[in-house]
């Protein structure tokens, strides 16, 4: 297995809010080819504006499945202004990984996800999965958690 880290370039930049997402995904698709040339299935995944950048363009450019930390499923106390059918249109094995109290959309805000849709909540986690200090849960422990969801799921979302 090969893991490719893409450090977008908005955020090397140090801006903190990600460009449109046609341009985030322009970039997503230039890349693709490096990714390609290991010959190996590709799982497209990202964090927040990320994660919405692998649902939208992951079956389009043939990943086999795709990872979605932190899925921004609308901006913070605007529920209304839901980005779900990004979320549900990848077409191909889903892992959702969220913080319990993520403003961006808790767990239980997620819609009813298909068969080949999985989500893993990190308790008390917030976007960047931060725990506060009165969590029964510390930073090793939600790692843990993460690491082994995809432990877990990669397997069969690549069968």
């Amino acid at each position: 297995m090969s893991v490719a880290l893409v450090e977008q370039p908005w955020r090397v930049a140090g801006k903190k809010i990600a460009p449109a997402p046609s341009t985030l995904d322009t970039g997503w698709r230039a890349l693709w080819p490096a990714l390609e040339k290991a010959g190996l299935p590709i799982v497209a995944g990202g964090r927040s504006a990320g994660a919405r950048v692998a649902c939208r363009t992951g079956r389009e450019l043939g990943a086999k499945a795709v990872l979605a930390l932190s899925f921004p499923l609308h901006p913070p106390g605007k529920p209304e202004q839901s980005r779900a059918d990004e979320l549900l249109a990848t077409g191909v094995p889903t892992l959702i990984v969220q913080g319990g109290r993520d403003p961006f959309g808790r767990p239980e805000e997620f819609p009813e996800l298909p068969a080949d849709m999985e989500l893993v909540t990190v308790p008390y986690g917030d976007h960047v999965f931060g725990l506060p200090k009165s969590a029964d849960l510390d930073e090793p422990e939600a790692l843990a958690l993460i690491t082994g969801a995809v432990a877990d799921w990669l397997p069969r979302a690549l069968a």
